[in-house]
């Protein structure tokens, strides 16, 4: 079964397997690849899975989409074939098997590594996806030029996570990026969001989903509060701010 590994600046977000005979991608809510962009059409392209291949059309989006840095409006696509949409790439895999989403793929930022709970930080992109990449029918990616482009959170108040449990308790995390995802590769990862209006927490990877304050997230982004308890891969921390 072929799937697609989704990315952008060179960091894998999610693997999709395409479980699907149409799987349609763009902007609004009701694709089952949301990429929530204002350079994706709101109905940007579809795949469709007939047997062992694999029919990319463009729906006659805005700004096009692109196969191996070529504008296309329908193709076959071939093993390891790059579709461009925007920044985004969906790099094309026949077989599911292949690796994709691997540690190695995703880069540690060295102040965090003490956590060793595979902590990764970066302020490119917030991704939503669906409970687990074999089963998952929809993934949403929030705008990372809207990320980019936030000010601070109108009290001016920083966001914070202080492990609680294993062997870092006590350590401290400045939430200072638009996006810091936490946990272990390949096990369970989750993101921070900071927007605006606060600190967004959303799972990203794993069949097991983060726990704030003894209950059990879903797939939607959760508003965190202050002294929120979260417990991701098995690491109990609790998310705070601070002046």
């Amino acid at each position: 079964m072929p799937k697609l590994i989704l990315s952008m600046d060179g960091l894998v977000l999610k693997e999709i397997v395409l479980n699907k005979g149409r799987t349609s991608i763009g902007r609004k809510p009701n694709n089952d690849i949301q990429i929530d962009n204002l350079a994706i059409s709101g109905q940007h392209a579809v795949i469709t899975c007939i047997l062992e291949d694999a029919f990319l059309e463009d729906q006659n989006s805005t700004n096009g989409t692109y196969v191996n840095g070529q504008p296309i409006k329908k193709h076959v696509l071939q093993n390891n074939d790059v579709v461009e949409l925007g920044k985004y790439r969906l790099k094309f895999l026949a077989d599911a098997s292949q690796p994709g989403l691997s540690p190695s793929e995703m880069v540690e930022t060295a102040a965090l590594k003490p956590f060793e709970i595979g902590t990764i930080a970066t302020d490119s992109v917030d991704a939503r996806p669906l409970r687990g990449a074999a089963t998952a029918t929809q993934t949403q990616v929030l705008p990372a030029d809207a990320l980019q482009r936030e000010e601070l959170l109108a009290d001016d108040r920083q966001g914070f996570v202080q492990v609680l449990s294993g062997a870092n308790a006590g350590r401290e995390l400045a939430l200072t990026k638009s996006l810091t995802t936490l946990g272990k590769p390949g096990k369970q990862v989750a993101v921070i969001a900071r927007r605006p209006h606060g600190y967004f927490i959303t799972h990203v990877e794993g069949t097991t989903f983060p726990v704030v304050n003894g209950r059990t997230l879903d797939v939607q982004a959760h508003k965190l509060g202050d002294h929120d308890i979260i417990e991701i891969a098995g690491v109990k921390m609790e998310f705070f701010l601070r002046a």
